[in-house]
């Protein structure tokens, strides 16, 4: 099992992250955001109608990960290229990238489809890894994050509150396009989600691993929303860097090591646009390309680590428009 059941009080992600969703909007002027009311349901609106701000990001992804991780922004060095960054940490890696970040599932709103993702996850079971572990949180309080480019409607919030089994009134909705500063920073702190995901798709046991660390560089705001997924993933693909200390043996871990990273993909050298293009839609990529540039396993038993991969500042500046 992933997760222990006897656990699931104490680490609702619905409850953990709902501290930043206050902030959210008890500073929604000083951190350029908009909370209004739709349907009951309170919505938090992080870029679409509004600017947002690192700030804004930062607290958006630490309620995608149900307040399981830490996030920071700083600079970094990518093999001679300097850029801002995000860096996500946390003692419960599966729990907080998987369980909750992970944006698996399509609600369709207008003409729109958005990304749900987000600490109501662990309530509704949508596009995730619970059928095979039985984890669920029982918060009578949901919050959804959605990468959209409009605000849910009123159908919408009515179908949110009625699949999540709560009230209206204790919905909460963070909304942000992925052409926004808040896009930008959210999607930069999905790169140990990302590594974690590749992992699940090679049939690893997620048990095995105790924490973990990413950083991946943060793209500047693009023109469109779909330059802006092609720039956050290239982010990943080509910037970003993951590290899982876990327990297992060496052998394992050193055959396994060299299957994680982006190079590894018959798709490498190609842009995420391209690849998506080629595709036709989000959720037609081929799983395996969604993996993160350099990858570190840390052996808790044995205290050997093992790595592969390699950061592409080249392929980033032009990704970048820079």
């Amino acid at each position: 099992m992933f997760f222990s059941i006897t656990q699931r009080s104490n680490l609702s992600p619905n409850q953990l992250a709902f501290s930043f969703v206050n902030e959210l909007i008890a500073k929604s002027e000083l951190l350029r955001v908009n909370v209004q009311k739709i349907n009951e349901a309170t919505v938090v609106d992080c870029g679409v109608e509004v600017q947002g701000g690192w700030e804004a990001g930062v607290l958006f992804a630490k309620v995608c990960l149900g307040g399981l991780a830490k996030v920071n922004l700083y600079w970094s060095e990518f093999n001679g290229f300097r850029w801002p960054t995000a860096e996500v940490v946390t003692d419960h890696p599966v729990r907080a990238c998987l369980a909750s970040q992970y944006a698996g599932w399509p609600i369709q709103n207008g003409r729109q489809t958005a990304m749900g993702s987000g600490p109501g996850r662990a309530i509704i079971h949508k596009g995730n890894i619970y059928e095979v572990n039985g984890y669920e949180d029982y918060s009578d309080t949901a919050i959804l994050c959605l990468e959209s480019e409009e605000l849910p409607t009123l159908e919408v919030v009515g179908f949110l509150s009625e699949e999540l089994g709560c009230n209206s009134k204790k919905l909460y909705i963070l909304v942000a396009p992925t052409a926004s500063l808040v896009g930008s920073v959210q999607i930069a702190a999905r790169a140990l989600e990302t590594g974690l995901s590749r992992l699940n798709l090679l049939g690893y046991d997620l048990a095995r691993v105790e924490s973990g660390w990413g950083t991946c560089p943060i793209p500047p705001v693009a023109s469109s929303n779909l330059n802006a997924l092609g720039r956050s993933n290239d982010g990943i693909l080509y910037g970003s860097t993951v590290l899982y200390n876990l327990r297992d043996e060496d052998e394992t871990l050193k055959d396994l090591v060299g299957q994680l990273p982006f190079c590894a993909s018959q798709h490498y050298e190609r842009s995420f646009v391209e690849i998506l293009n080629e595709s036709g839609s989000f959720y037609d990529i081929d799983s395996s390309v969604f993996s993160a540039a350099k990858v570190w396993l840390c052996n808790l038993n044995s205290g050997r680590s093992f790595h592969a991969g390699v950061l592409r500042p080249d392929i980033l500046c032009s990704a970048f428009g820079l």
